[in-house]
């Protein structure tokens, strides 16, 4: 239950375990080509040019970022915790200019201050993490592409922690690039890094002056490949993790069969009733409110006199896995829980008796039960 990677569909797993085929096999060359439309769905990007590259999610936030930014262009971060930080070092290297908005630990960044900052020069881009997984704070992408727009700045979304499990509508919310790795939301496991750029994007990728500073990353290798094999063509540049793709497929054809509205409906649902239910017995979030609270995941303080490594060593023996803090000012303070993807109800219960029991065993003052009845009531 940590907030990636996450449990992943048995489907998924046995598309994993089937036999290696060849990259240029048709079997392959069909599943690559599906799975480039169907991110077209799930981001609900029709228009969009999707990007499927082996690596991290960390790669795609690169790529995004070294194919649109050039040196001396200015670039807006608006950071709510660590990867708004590496935002900041992944554009330094490529030689932007970079201006940092830091919300306060559990907070957001205010629209009026982002429109402030835009209005005060010219921007090439801003970054926006959609959910930062350091601190489990939700930020709202629609607004900040709007503002992004009224100022004639590309938009890109670190989705890692988000999309397929936050409502993203790229193409209808203005946003340029969306992007995110495989071992979250998505459902498959750790590998792939995928983004998708719109119309403008690529254009004004099109439209540099100097060649791309990233030889793995740059669109110049890689938009060939991702045309010629949605054309059902086989093409190389790079080997693609043939099995991974497969996976990929399978899991993207779940979401889509679900339908991705339902598929984050049922997050927020889910999310919704775990915020209720540990508050009821008097956790706190790390998000300031539950407006900005993440749906995919959930940070959570450590009550007062609680040892934290005692207290997950606990959990373990109830066969939950959960991670600890990530964000260096309050990295032993407080720990984080993942739902998202194929997490049921009773995955949920689960973890909340688990956390019950290893409060109880450290004398921690609450109504043992009453997490998992606030729950399942809260879902009922």
């Amino acid at each position: 239950m940590i907030p990636g990677p996450i449990e992943v569909d048995p489907a998924v797993l046995r598309a994993m375990g089937e036999v290696t085929t060849s990259h240029i096999a048709p079997n392959f060359i069909e599943s690559f080509g599906n799975a480039l439309k169907l991110m077209r769905k799930i981001w609900l990007a029709p228009k969009g040019q999707p990007f499927i590259i082996a690596g991290s999610g960390t790669l795609a936030m690169d790529m995004a970022v070294s194919n649109l930014i050039e040196s001396g262009d200015n670039a807006l971060v608006i950071s709510t915790g660590y990867f708004g930080e590496r935002y900041k070092n992944i554009l330094a290297t490529y030689g932007a200019n970079v201006t940092v908005l830091q919300a306060e630990i559990g907070e957001t960044v205010s629209l009026e201050k982002i429109e402030v900052e835009l209005s005060s020069k010219d921007y090439k881009l801003l970054t926006i993490t959609h959910v930062d997984t350091s601190t489990g704070v939700l930020t709202d992408p629609k607004a900040i592409a709007a503002l992004a727009q009224k100022y004639n700045t590309l938009s890109i979304v670190d989705g890692v922690c988000a999309t397929a499990g936050e409502e993203t509508q790229q193409e209808t919310w203005g946003i340029d690039v969306v992007l995110t790795g495989s071992q979250k939301a998505i459902g498959v496991p750790p590998g792939l890094a995928l983004l998708v750029a719109s119309e403008k994007a690529i254009n004004v990728w099109k439209n540099r002056t100097t060649p791309v500073q990233n030889y793995y990353g740059s669109f110049t290798n890689w938009l060939p490949i991702m045309q010629a094999y949605e054309e059902r063509r086989p093409s190389y540049f790079g080997t693609p993790p043939v099995n991974l793709i497969r996976a990929l497929e399978v899991s993207l054809d779940l979401i889509n069969t679900e339908g991705i509205e339902n598929r984050v409906a049922t997050h927020i649902t889910y999310a919704k009733a775990f915020r209720k239910a540990v508050q009821a017995i008097g956790l706190q979030l790390v998000p300031k409110t539950n407006d900005i609270a993440a749906n995919t995941m959930t940070a959570i303080y450590y009550p007062e006199g609680i040892d934290g490594n005692s207290f997950r060593k606990d959990i373990s023996e109830y066969g939950v896995i959960l991670a600890g803090g990530l964000h260096a000012e309050i990295k032993t303070k407080y720990f984080r829980i993942g739902h998202m993807g194929a997490i049921t109800k009773s995955d949920i219960v689960a973890t909340l008796s688990a956390i019950e029991s290893a409060l109880q065993k450290q004398n921690y003052n609450f109504e043992f039960g009453k997490s998992v009845g606030i729950f399942l009531s809260s879902l009922a």
